[in-house]
């Protein structure tokens, strides 16, 4: 039977748990018709609107396209010297031709992929988003379609992918929180590449365009990541910024202007930082409590997590959060260490449960033929839960 050990008290004593969103983040808004404010560290949506809803998200999509490309330098299919062709389709559907973002590549010419990388995090280029397709797959649309294949292994539950660019397309979609998994896919999984989304210009063909991004020049704290805007999805942003040990990704679509997506992605980094802070409520093998084992070498063995505990929270969660111990009791020997034994479950009023595996933090043996007997004799005359 399962036995819930109640310490609701003991960790209100240490600390308070915020485990989604607070009363205060329920009442703040923005105009944006999408957003995501995401917590780096461990993923949890801090705020969100219209969050899972499927939206036209630009050129916002191109960091799918990076993804692709940083995938490929990885496993070396592809180097930072190797050039890729500007056909005519990238040249026309994506370049100067179509009056489109360019950067400026002339047609039939090759460019070596360092470049390539600047042309769409910089200058956001559709020739170079289209240069890559080809290279990488044969043809955009096939492309188009590893990119959504590849965006539900790095786990883009609801985005499907038409095109390299981001060109309005009507099943070409995405949702605000994809787009923060994506971008803090790159961040943590590419960093080698990430310090070019802070580069603030790049010059091709003598051209030189700035990074379309606004909040890297309002934001010392931001260093990346990409803008979008069509017609159809209004102006977008997915930006990151970093503040001592907290690094926070945001997400922006819907909006009506090019200073709205200034002045909103400023307001929300700002307002996200004062709101919320890191609390370690457990390092990874710390013991949370001693756990009884039936007919084993030792009474109790200790519950531990192999892994820091660490929620980011709001002063307002500091009231009303609850914590639990669950495991069946007592636990039968023989314990092996780092067996799974238990959970940690921790709430809060109108926030989803967040729960964390236990393990064993030591081994327990099991007793001898005389030892059980007498166990289970002194349970016989004295009783036990």
């Amino acid at each position: 039977m399962k036995h819930p050990t109640f310490i609701s008290v003991f960790f209100a004593a240490m600390c308070c748990v915020f485990l989604g969103m607070p009363r205060d983040a329920q009442a703040f808004d923005t105009q944006a018709g999408y957003a995501v404010l995401m917590d780096y560290d461990t993923g949890t949506v801090l705020w969100g609107k219209n969050a899972d809803e499927q939206m036209h998200p630009a050129s916002m999509s191109k960091l799918m396209t990076l993804e692709m490309l940083f995938n490929a330098l990885r496993n070396g299919s592809v180097s930072m010297d190797d050039e890729f062709k500007i056909s005519e389709h990238a040249w026309r559907a994506g370049g100067a031709a179509s009056g489109s973002s360019t950067m400026f590549a002339d047609l039939n010419s090759t460019v070596p992929v360092h470049a390539i990388l600047r042309g769409i995090i910089v200058q956001s280029g559709n020739d170079a988003c289209i240069a890559t397709a080809e290279a990488l797959s044969g043809s955009e649309s096939a492309f188009a379609e590893a990119m959504t294949e590849r965006g539900k292994e790095i786990g883009l539950e609801n985005s499907n992918f038409e095109n390299s660019t981001g060109w309005p397309h009507p099943d070409h979609l995405m949702t605000a929180r994809d787009l923060a998994i994506l971008a803090r896919h790159l961040i943590s999984d590419f960093s080698e590449y990430y310090p070019i989304f802070k580069e603030t210009d790049f010059t091709w063909n003598g051209i030189k365009q700035g990074n379309r991004n606004p909040a890297l020049y309002l934001d010392p704290s931001v260093d990346g990541l990409k803008t979008g805007h069509t017609e159809a999805s209004g102006y977008g942003l997915v930006a990151s910024a970093k503040r001592k040990d907290q690094r926070l990704v945001l997400v922006l679509n819907g909006l009506p202007s090019e200073k709205a997506r200034a002045d909103e992605s400023v307001r929300l980094l700002d307002w996200g930082f004062r709101s919320f802070k890191h609390y370690k409520l457990f390092a990874a093998g710390t013991p949370i409590d001693n756990a009884p084992v039936w007919q084993g070498t030792y009474g109790e063995v200790p519950l531990i997590s192999k892994t820091d505990i660490d929620i980011i929270m709001s002063p307002e969660q500091r009231k009303g959060m609850k914590a639990t111990l669950v495991y069946d009791a007592p636990i039968e020997a023989p314990v092996a260490a780092g067996q799974r034994v238990g959970t940690l479950r921790v709430e809060a009023p109108e926030m989803p449960v967040r729960e964390y595996p236990l393990v064993a933090g030591g081994a327990v043996e099991r007793q001898g033929i005389f030892g059980r007997a007498m166990g289970s004799l002194k349970h016989m005359l004295l009783g036990g839960s």
